[in-house]
């Protein structure tokens, strides 16, 4: 385990680092934030670039080794360096399936609907506004009922999405649906255990001390 200073690139809005922010502060890992404005294109500078040639966040750069992108990779190189609290279960069977329904939303609906996408939708191929939203909905919405189907099919549903602690899942779990909330104001009653495990998930400081608009770079 190391005790290296933990640097973290971040931005309010971001679901991937609301992720990041979550993880850290479950496993008592200390970080010094570092605000990157996606909407003033601070993540195209040729400085931040130098450390995300992906020109998204977040990044995360622990002492003096290289820096770490992509929320997923990151969340599994914390439980690799910094392994108690874990954020994955036990037995393998488990961790996979945490795993698996974490990507649900952080992989097959936030990749589909990020800025980048939404502005080559915009820029690249003329969508307007409520095509645009379609899409995003349209994206939000399978994903959430894909994580529904399994969650209530399945006897490992807890108090959480496995068992009766936070893991993996719920860590991408909660700012999936704070996304929903905050775009389209939806009713998650359409999706009952996952908004029972949101809530529950929500009650935890954690969670609600790392919501995106209690960030101070919230606009």
């Amino acid at each position: 385990m190391t005790n290296s200073k933990i640097q973290l690139f971040t931005f309010w809005r971001s679901q991937a680092t609301y992720r990041v922010r979550i993880a850290l502060q479950l496993k008592g890992i200390d970080f010094e934030p570092h605000v990157i404005n996606l909407l003033k294109g601070d993540q195209y500078s040729e400085k931040y670039q130098k450390l995300n040639p992906g020109a998204m966040v977040p990044t995360l750069i622990d002492g003096d080794k290289p820096p770490l992108v992509q929320s997923l990779a990151i969340l599994e190189y914390l439980e690799e360096t910094r392994p108690s609290p874990s954020i994955l279960p036990s037995g393998a069977e488990n961790r996979a399936h945490a795993r698996a329904l974490g990507q649900v939303v952080a992989m097959d609906a936030h990749t589909l609907v990020i800025p980048r996408i939404r502005g080559y939708l915009e820029k690249e191929l003329g969508l307007d506004e409520p095509t645009r939203i379609k899409w995003i909905r349209h994206w939000t919405e399978t994903a959430s009922t894909a994580l529904e189907g399994i969650l209530a099919g399945d006897p490992r549903t807890g108090d959480f999405c496995v068992g009766d602690t936070p893991t993996i899942a719920d860590i991408c779990l909660v700012p999936h649906f704070v996304s929903t909330i905050m775009l389209f104001k939806n009713d998650l009653s359409q999706w009952p255990t996952a908004q029972r495990i949101f809530d529950n998930c929500m009650k935890l400081d954690v969670f609600a001390e790392n919501h995106p608009l209690r960030q101070p770079d919230a606009a």
